[in-house]
């Protein structure tokens, strides 16, 4: 494949340029290749069961994912840091809820405008590109400050854990379900052009980025072991 770069929602999800040779993640992906250059049509368009059944395992998968990593840690371990400048454990659980929800409010302000499908032409990649993009931890920057975890509103990981649960267990019941056309309403911004379903994509592939980053944490030598 040609090497290519492009910026992915930098400053909401604290990401740098992607590599498409990026290495393999922890979550194994079945091979889900898109048409990016799809015809334009203003016929409604549901999802194809391949597409729904694709995002529901990504968002199931990465759900479960979560609650393992954190499953059994005490405080001590949930607020360790390995630097002043690292987040914990218990950080990086109050910034995956948060983004959920930051998220998902952008998926549902792109179905309220009408359907744009001749705006398809502009979307760079496929579905398993951005998603690689998302995941890759190689690159990195600085998030949103209202996504940063002291501006959390979880106070606790207990919280953030239950509103994590409670917005993706809302988002797997919409993807099941919906008859909205996603792929064609699609968002022009100037880090990108995105479908609404790739913008689901892109919540489960955060999920991942930040349970990565768990697991750096707790591989730390210095983690506490209780």
């Amino acid at each position: 494949m040609k090497k290519k770069t492009f910026g992915v929602l930098l400053p909401l999800l604290g990401l740098s340029l992607y590599n498409s040779h990026a290495r393999p993640k922890m979550i194994n992906q079945q091979q889900h290749t898109v048409m990016i250059a799809a015809p334009t049509t203003s016929k409604q368009v549901e999802l194809t069961p391949k597409e729904r059944a694709y995002a529901v395992d990504l968002l199931t998968q990465t759900e479960s994912a979560v609650f393992a990593s954190v499953e059994g840690l005490t405080e001590a371990q949930l607020q360790f840091k390995s630097a002043t400048d690292r987040w914990s454990i218990a950080e990086c659980i109050k910034h995956i809820a948060a983004a959920e929800k930051n998220l998902w409010e952008l998926v549902d302000a792109s179905l309220k405008q009408p359907a744009n499908p001749e705006k398809r032409a502009g979307i760079q990649f496929t579905d398993e590109q951005l998603i690689k993009a998302v995941e890759d931890r190689s690159h990195k920057s600085k998030t949103f400050a209202a996504l940063e975890p002291e501006n959390s509103p979880y106070k606790t990981t207990k919280e953030a854990l239950a509103a994590f649960k409670e917005n993706r267990e809302k988002l797997i019941a919409f993807v099941k379900k919906t008859p909205d056309d996603l792929r064609n309403h699609v968002s022009v911004l100037p880090i990108g052009t995105y479908d609404a379903y790739q913008f689901i994509l892109l919540i489960p592939a955060h999920t991942n980025r930040h349970t990565q980053q768990i697991a750096e944490v707790k591989a730390d030598a210095g983690f506490p072991k209780s």
